[in-house]
């Protein structure tokens, strides 16, 4: 049978330390000011017994002091006997009714009282030693008698010559002292208690300000947050740099550092002064407004966003698109070789249709010239390029560059001025300069009624210049010195992201090499790209030196096999159908005559 279910006890609310800061920030505080207010009162009660007590004796020892000058005293003494009703006794007992004394004893020598409150002790030695007082000194104290514990002071008798005849002792009640030190601590309480609650009102008004600052959380979850905090800033791929208002670094996680090159000994100083001027510190300042701003920090593309903080500081992330940078831009370049070679396929199309009509009709010798003449256009383009340009890398760009000049009908030349050897010191490197200054030539050309731009790679001593001409629109003589700042374009921004990233790949890569960028007007009214890249040549030639791209496999026979068009024949170079090929067809790189 199963046992009837129970019903839960209510759970207990366990008494103990809150969570919420606010409530312990008040409680602390409260705490802090209670018990300075109670240390502030011990301290002061403390002083003021032994003020009141020295205050005490000091007026015993004035009145015995008075007491004791008046020369009848000390006559009564020599000349009458210790009696309740002698003249020394009622003058004691004047004495300690005016002023309020516990009692006013005058002694002789030997210590046995004249007077006393209590007539019986009249005639009786003294409960405690006058020596001192007999010596002619004068003493305060405190100590207990016949009468009890009283404030004493104890001074001296001489007579009219000087002579010590006795002394004067007065004593006051100590009970009057401990009650002036009961009635003021009332008093003193009050002041505590009104400090104590100016304290916690002051207490509440901070304990509120953290509870709006710190979001009514707790110190356990304060303390996760900033764990979390810390454990999520040095592990996402993402840089972040925290500014305080003033503008100055107050957090850099790992990847910031990585990215903007700079270690943890950035954090505490300027922007200025940890990264330098530049495009990257106008950003990261907010001087430049804008969502996924983009700038190069050495040699890294990165995109930059600023979100500014209450406290009047910001906080900035900032991704690496170097690699996705550079993959657009072959994506780019991949999808104009693929416009170029759709094209070529229909145009490849059309010369087969036409050789197959000459075949058909017989025509076999005019056959023979139509694909002596086709070939021999690739084969030239390849070849010219491989004679001046020894390094692989660069003359497959400038061929490839050709073909999409050709599909844009731009007529794509190398200057007379091109000698390359084959000893680049970062090929790489130069592609990317090379390529981009190609790239926007063909753009700023493209269009126009005859397009024409004009490369020039030559080497003087290790230095290496490139400048790339073309007879486009120009640049503005205001606007040069923008040319080679990330973001700055006159294009549309394409597919995959934003422009504005070439001359500025160009502009840092002449820069880390030592050399120059600049932008004049070319010859013809357009453009000249200047780049001077210092030290870009080896010391000693490569085994290899002098081999081109378009190295023949066909001994200068027609129909030799070329590194650009296998298994097509053409014409050796320098015979009469290589020379005439070329001219005047749109794309061709040829030596500029």
């Amino acid at each position: 049978m199963t046992a009837p279910p129970t019903a839960t006890a209510p759970r207990r609310r366990r008494l103990g330390w809150p969570r919420r800061v606010f409530s312990q920030v008040l409680l602390m505080q409260l705490a802090i000011a209670a018990g300075v207010a109670v240390l502030a009162t011990g301290l002061f009660l403390a002083p003021l017994g032994a003020q009141l007590d020295d205050q005490a004796m000091r007026r015993a020892l004035a009145i015995a002091s008075a007491t004791a000058a008046q020369p009848r005293i000390a006559d009564d003494l020599l000349s009458s006997r210790p009696s309740a009703d002698g003249p020394v006794q009622v003058e004691a007992e004047r004495v300690r009714h005016a002023t309020h004394a516990e009692y006013v004893v005058v002694m002789d020598t030997r210590g046995v009282r004249w007077s006393h409150p209590d007539v019986g002790e009249i005639g009786q030695v003294v409960s405690t030693d006058p020596t001192d007082a007999l010596a002619g000194r004068d003493v305060m104290e405190i100590d207990s008698g016949t009468l009890g514990r009283s404030a004493r002071g104890k001074v001296p008798l001489r007579d009219a010559s000087g002579t010590i005849v006795g002394a004067v002792s007065v004593g006051i009640e100590y009970d009057s002292v401990r009650a002036r030190l009961l009635h003021a601590i009332p008093g003193l309480l009050a002041y505590a208690g009104g400090a104590l609650a100016v304290g916690a009102l002051a207490a509440y008004l901070i304990a509120r300000r953290i509870h709006k600052q710190t979001r009514d959380l707790a110190f356990s979850d304060i303390s996760g947050l900033l764990a979390e905090r810390e454990a999520m800033l040095h592990s996402i791929r993402e840089g972040v740099v925290a500014l305080d208002r003033g503008g100055r670094i107050r957090l850099l996680n790992d990847e910031a550092q990585r990215l903007l090159g700079v270690g943890p000994e950035a954090a505490g100083r300027a922007l200025e002064e940890a990264l330098g001027t530049g495009r990257t510190t106008e950003v990261l300042a907010g001087r430049v407004e804008g969502t996924d701003l983009l700038t190069v920090r050495g040699h890294r593309v990165l995109v930059a966003n600023r979100m500014p903080t209450e406290d009047g500081g910001a906080v900035a992330t900032l991704r690496d698109r170097t690699e996705l940078e550079r993959l657009g831009r072959e994506l780019d370049s991949t999808r104009g070789l693929i416009d170029a070679l759709r094209a070529q396929d229909h145009e490849h199309a059309n010369r087969l249709h036409t050789l197959l009509g000459l075949l058909e009709l017989e025509l076999y010798d005019e056959a023979v010239d139509f694909v002596t003449e086709v070939v021999g256009v690739h084969r030239a383009t390849a070849e010219q390029v491989t004679e001046k340009i020894r390094d692989p890398l660069l003359a497959a760009v400038l061929v490839g560059k050709a073909t999409v000049a050709a599909e844009r009908a731009v007529a794509l030349s190398l200057s007379p001025a091109t000698l390359l050897p084959d000893r680049l010191v970062d090929p790489r490197g130069l592609v990317t300069v090379t390529g981009n200054l190609v790239d926007n030539a063909l753009d700023a050309t493209a269009g126009s009624p005859g397009a024409a731009v004009e490369v020039e790679l030559r080497a003087e001593g290790r230095t290496v210049v490139v400048r790339v001409r073309d007879n486009g629109p120009g640049v503005p003589a205001e606007r040069r010195e923008l040319v080679f700042t990330e973001g700055w374009t006159t294009k549309e921004a394409p597919a995959h992201g934003k422009r504005g990233l070439g001359l500025a790949l160009v502009g840092r890569f002449a820069e880390r090499m030592g050399g120059s960028a600049r932008v004049g007007s070319g010859p013809d009214g357009g453009a000249e790209f200047t780049v001077v890249l210092p030290d870009a040549l080896s010391e000693a030639l490569s085994a290899d030196a002098g081999v081109g791209l378009g190295a023949k496999s066909g001994g200068g026979k027609p129909g030799g096999v070329t590194s650009g068009t296998p298994d097509d024949p053409s014409p050796a170079p320098g015979s009469s159908q290589d020379a005439g090929a070329d001219q005047n067809r749109p794309g061709t790189v040829k030596e500029a005559r």
